[in-house]
């Protein structure tokens, strides 16, 4: 009978390996936690002010900024790209060795070329940053090592060097990618305060999210309107009323004089209070129980602030009225849950 291969053996997790695990978290968690603190004190007490010159040629620069890494680095160069591109700043990131085989002629004189690589020596970007220096792209260089030659090549050079990393053995990239991810987002948000950016030019950037949804998205999207609009006139009685909640399905209608202006309001929470008091309903007048001067919201407001008004007032339904008073267009809270605006 053939004994299973030691490599093979099923592991066996008991609590002495918990333990271990918990505490490679821990320690993991305070190596990182150091190399960012280290490096917020370098980054404030430098005197080259590298990183507000690398601002400065960013802010400045005519084209897109393109990050470009390998490896690891190349993860953080990705989503460093993406965090300008949706913060203002265009961006992109480019393979250095897809770059050395053709895609370099995505690359202008007037861009900006940020580099990354721990060690500054990567031969892959070594490779393409002559040529890139001499097409007359800016380029700056983000390296855990100042003498390195891809830091001497850089018109900037970023120092994201750590003490070590949280690798127990000190050789994956760990402490290393975070200083250098924590870095690109410090850029990423100089650059945006710097361009004045803000939460609509987000939202523009984030059609499909949610605060896309909350800040481009108006009442007049997501309004019903023409014969969807709840409405009777204040000649009505209390009967027809009921009949033109049910058919337009709203729970509520407003009650509009000759020109369509909204005078008042009834809805259903109006009528079960209603059904308390009184029995019979022929008699009775919708303009006997609505309530006059009903809140209502111009159609080119944001979602948002209808959503506002309706948490205030306590009400789930909304009149949409324009500028001269008239009734355009009727909200529902399920309309704007709909629309995910909330």
């Amino acid at each position: 009978m053939s004994v299973p291969h030691e490599k093979n053996m099923p592991k066996i997790f008991d609590t002495k390996n918990a333990e271990r695990a918990l505490q490679l978290a821990c320690e993991t968690l305070q190596i990182e936690a150091d190399a960012i603190i280290a490096l917020k004190t370098r980054l404030a007490t430098a005197s080259d002010n590298h990183f507000s010159q690398a601002v400065g040629l960013l802010l400045n620069c005519n084209g897109r900024v393109v990050v470009s890494g390998i490896g690891k680095s190349g993860h953080i160069a990705r989503k460093i790209a993406a965090t300008l591109a949706s913060t203002g700043t265009p961006a992109l990131f480019i393979h250095p060795a897809e770059a050395a085989h053709g895609d370099l002629g995505m690359i202008t004189s007037d861009d900006a070329f940020i580099a990354i690589s721990n060690s500054g020596e990567t031969a892959e970007l070594m490779s393409i940053v002559p040529i890139i220096k001499r097409m007359g792209a800016t380029l700056i260089a983000m390296t855990g090592n100042a003498a390195s030659g891809l830091a001497q090549l850089a018109n900037v050079h970023l120092d994201v060097s750590v003490d070590k990393e949280a690798c127990p053995l000190n050789l994956a990239p760990t402490a290393s990618t975070t200083a250098t991810l924590a870095l690109g987002d410090a850029l990423a948000v100089a650059l945006l305060d710097a361009r004045g950016f803000r939460e609509e030019d987000f939202a523009r950037s984030h059609p499909g999210g949610a605060l896309g949804r909350r800040l481009l998205t108006h009442v007049h999207d997501v309004m019903r309107s023409g014969d969807a609009i709840p409405a009777v006139t204040a000649k009505a009685s209390l009967s027809s009323a009921l009949l033109e909640i049910t058919k337009k399905g709203i729970a509520m209608t407003a009650i509009v004089d000759e020109e369509f202006h909204a005078i008042g309001v009834f809805t259903d929470g109006d009528l079960r209070r209603l059904i308390e008091n009184v029995q019979d309903f022929t008699k009775i007048s919708i303009a006997d129980v609505m309530h006059i001067n009903p809140h209502t919201i111009a159609p080119n407001r944001l979602a948002v602030d209808a959503v506002a008004l309706m948490e205030e007032f306590r009400i789930n339904q909304l009149l949409v009225a324009d500028a001269d008073g008239k009734l355009v267009g009727a909200l529902h809270i399920h309309d704007l849950t709909r629309a995910k605006v909330i």
